[in-house]
């Protein structure tokens, strides 16, 4: 039984546990002395490793994807924590607890999907409506749906995460389809749809690859031919709807770039698109953070993110806040003016007209425009730091 767990280790720490191999490959140190660089991992998380000896020796005998026992010391290295191996060995299957070794969502994959369906159903498009359905009650697709990773490593990358993300988009798609002027049923359409056919593109966890579909036609264009499929089903299913639904799914990416063979060009692929990327780097921003090893109150360089993040404490500064006035404080008939306490200190109160003009004064040095200024670059960041089709 592993007891051990990369989230728990700590730097001097001895280690002796069970471990997946993600990565394994032998280097040659700036000595010309090969060594060997491994990520192990686990359910908690990643660890990176390396052995200093006989690192040939292990490569043959333990490749990626093998369920290993490792010993070592935990170290420190530039601001990151490093495993350095004793002795690394591959160990018989059954001796281990897969889920141990298999990151999952926080949420229940069955209410995830009774609630991605009353989503579905209630759309008042009949078309989109029965074309959803029809998809999300397939027994293959419902079974995948229900545990396939989103991606490799970089945003919802766990069991249940497509699920997740898939949901997530589709609260999103709901919500801001009454903000904007847009057609609710394509944008929760395509929050659904946009990701599906990851389903096919990438192979089950806990070690995700693309298949050989997935690297020949990939999760877009797939998408459109189950839309074909299902659409086909449907008595006098409208060819400009199915358009519009394969416009969404083939531009959510956003750019050529990135891509989609077409960008974004109704407003309800837009939003889609942007729903998307939302929701994708948000994950990923959490997960960079959750995993991060570094010591210190910031993160080491997130390479997809391209920045380095503060890991502060969410929390509301309400034990700041004046508590109200107790009640025996008050004076009587006047319901809304707190009497005076006797022997307090009295304070001399600035009047209303100047207390507004030297907040005024303050808020005027300030830059102009300094919050308009932040959003864009944040919003410029956000684009700007988006990878092609990123996992």
């Amino acid at each position: 039984m592993k007891e051990q767990f990369v989230s728990d280790l700590n730097v001097k720490d001895d280690v002796d546990s069970f471990f997946l191999v993600k990565h394994i490959a032998v280097m040659e140190a700036k000595d010309g002395k090969n060594y060997l660089n491994v990520v192990l991992a686990d359910a908690t998380g990643d660890l990176e490793s390396r052995k200093w000896h006989n690192a040939q020796e292990v490569a043959d005998a333990v490749i990626r994807g093998d369920y290993v026992r490792a010993t070592g010391k935990i170290n420190h290295f530039q601001g990151r924590l490093q495993l350095i191996i004793q002795t690394i060995s591959k160990i018989d299957n059954r001796e281990i607890d897969k889920s141990d070794f298999t990151p999952k969502s926080t949420s229940n994959a069955d209410q995830m999907m009774e609630e991605l369906l009353k989503h579905v159903n209630d759309l008042d498009d009949v078309y989109i409506r029965d074309l959803l359905q029809n998809m999300l009650f397939d027994t293959d697709i419902a079974r995948r749906l229900k545990c396939w990773y989103a991606g490799k490593s970089i945003h919802h990358a766990y069991e249940s995460g497509l699920l997740e993300h898939i949901l997530s988009c589709t609260r999103l798609a709901v919500h801001l389809s009454n903000v904007y002027k847009v057609n609710h049923n394509y944008v929760v359409a395509g929050a659904v749809l946009h990701d599906l056919c990851k389903i096919y593109e990438l192979s089950e966890g806990p070690l995700v690859d693309y298949t050989d579909e997935g690297k020949l036609i990939g999760h877009l264009m797939k998408a459109t031919e189950i839309v074909d499929h299902f659409a086909s089903k449907i008595r006098g299913f409208p060819s400009s709807i199915k358009v519009h639904l394969k416009h969404i799914i083939i531009s959510h990416h956003g750019e050529i770039a990135y891509g989609s063979p077409k960008v974004p060009q109704t407003a309800e692929a837009y939003l889609v698109h942007l729903i998307d990327m939302m929701d994708s780097k948000m994950n990923s921003v959490a997960r960079a953070i959750n995993a991060d090893r570094t010591i210190g109150r910031w993160t080491g360089m997130i390479k997809h993110l391209d920045c380095v993040l503060y890991k502060h404490e969410l929390m509301t500064h309400t034990e700041y806040l004046p508590e109200p006035e107790p009640q025996e404080r008050r004076v009587k008939g006047a319901a809304s003016a707190p009497a005076t306490v006797p022997d307090a200190p009295s304070e001399k109160v600035m009047p209303l007209e100047k207390s507004e003009e030297r907040a005024k004064t303050k808020s005027e040095k300030k830059k102009d425009g300094t919050l308009t200024y932040t959003m864009a670059r944040m919003l410029e960041g956000l684009k700007d730091n988006q990878a092609p089709d990123e996992e």
